[in-house]
């Protein structure tokens, strides 16, 4: 039995003492150890199995270890996140103990019952978030506001604005835009967007911009 205990990094380093000393004094009352801290970067963007958290849970825990957290709050940014992550840990058969609510994930008829009940309630908030964005976006549509990304005023400088020099001397030596693409490590739907953008168009071999 392997014991891990997670962490939650962010940029409050306090935020981090304290989950450490909470652990801590935790696994030493329940004796707990060795203790294997894994520390996980917060980010908005990923989801929960895509980051470190993940990988403890799906892939190097296995049946019987333990995983200790700090707190609820501390696991993940939402509800849904939190269910998935127990669900995940009772599902694999590895035992899970928030230290601050002094909750305990194991093996027992207890725990299969909340697991159960937290599969529940994983489905039962997917299914929430689905019908909150559908009737969102029924309202915006039904009160006549544009759905999706606002269509703003285009950008004035652009991404390959810095190589237009370069990309000029390509189009005169008769390159062809594809492979001028490949040159300045861009997609072709990028080059072709900035030359019509820019109003530029090879004519006879040479570039010329349209007025």
């Amino acid at each position: 039995m392997v014991i891990y205990a997670y962490l939650r990094v962010s940029t409050d380093h306090q935020d981090l003492h304290n989950q450490r000393h909470g652990i801590l004094e935790y696994a030493n009352i329940h004796a707990l150890s060795p203790i294997q801290f894994v520390e996980d970067t917060v980010s908005g963007r990923e989801k929960w199995e895509s980051r470190g958290i993940g990988q403890l849970l799906m892939e190097t825990a296995t049946a019987s270890d333990v995983v200790i957290f700090s707190e609820v709050s501390r696991m993940a940014r939402s509800t849904l996140q939190v269910l998935e992550m127990l669900s995940c840990c009772v599902r694999r058969s590895i035992n899970v103990h928030i230290a601050k609510q002094g909750m305990v994930l194991d093996g027992s008829m207890q725990s299969r019952i909340t697991a159960t009940v937290l599969g529940l309630a994983a489905e039962i908030e997917r299914e929430l978030i689905v019908l909150r964005t559908t009737e969102a976006l029924a309202k915006r549509k039904a009160e006549g506001k544009i759905l999706g990304r606002p269509k703003g005023r285009q950008s004035a400088h652009l991404k390959l604005d810095a190589r237009e020099a370069e990309i000029r001397k390509y189009l005169d030596k008769g390159i062809s835009k594809r492979s001028i693409a490949k040159l300045i490590d861009c997609s072709p739907s990028t080059l072709y967007d900035w030359l019509e953008r820019k109003h530029l168009h090879p004519r006879h071999d040479k570039l010329v911009e349209r007025v």
